[in-house]
């Protein structure tokens, strides 16, 4: 489930913010930025990267709130700007020519939770990142934020058709590197690795 589903803002803080009062922009940021941050973590794979395109959203939020109008909810209002900063940034030239090693430094540490749990987010997260990162985007779009094909395909600048045959291609590539490693995990597991 998406990350940015209940966060809410009252009314009163979201007008001092659009005002230009500091305190209230704050407190917009920390309800939100969590959020953002776990959003761009899923889509780029990185956690400096992350951290950059939580800035860029809040700097575009801050620069556009005077504009809000209350037609959609904050919380998805800021959701696309997010996705759209994420989606321009793996678009882009510089992010295509990147090492994909950084992705594999990063390590999510899940809370203190059943050790059973933690090794089904860490190998989910395996998978995850073996995926490009365009499949990535689109699995964690539909899958997780609740976009429709026909918003993905428009955020993308791609067709319906196309984020429908991605998010097959990907849900079937990640059940084979799933299958892949829960069988190795039973016959070998000191010798397998992805």
């Amino acid at each position: 489930m998406s990350g940015f589903t209940g966060l809410r803002l009252d009314n009163a803080t979201i007008a001092r913010a659009q005002q230009g009062d500091s305190d209230a922009t704050a407190a917009l940021f920390r309800c939100f930025a969590p959020a953002v941050y776990t959003l761009a973590l899923r889509l780029c794979q990185c956690a400096s990267t992350a951290d950059d395109l939580t800035q860029e959203t809040f700097v575009a939020v801050i620069q556009g709130l005077s504009d809000f109008r209350s037609e959609a909810s904050l919380a998805t209002w800021i959701r696309k700007i997010a996705v759209s900063r994420c989606l321009m940034h793996l678009r882009s030239a510089w992010q295509r020519k990147a090492s994909s090693i950084e992705a594999f430094i990063d390590d999510i540490r899940a809370p203190d939770t059943d050790e059973q749990q933690i090794n089904d987010q860490q190998r989910l997260e395996r998978a995850l990142s073996a995926l490009s990162s365009q499949a990535r985007a689109v699995v964690w779009l539909y899958d997780v934020e609740g976009y429709t094909h026909r918003e993905i395909a428009d955020l993308m600048g791609k067709s319906v058709s196309f984020s429908k045959s991605c998010l097959s291609r990907a849900h079937a590539e990640l059940r084979a590197v799933l299958d892949g490693e829960e069988r190795c995990e039973d016959s070998q597991p000191k010798r397998c690795s992805l």
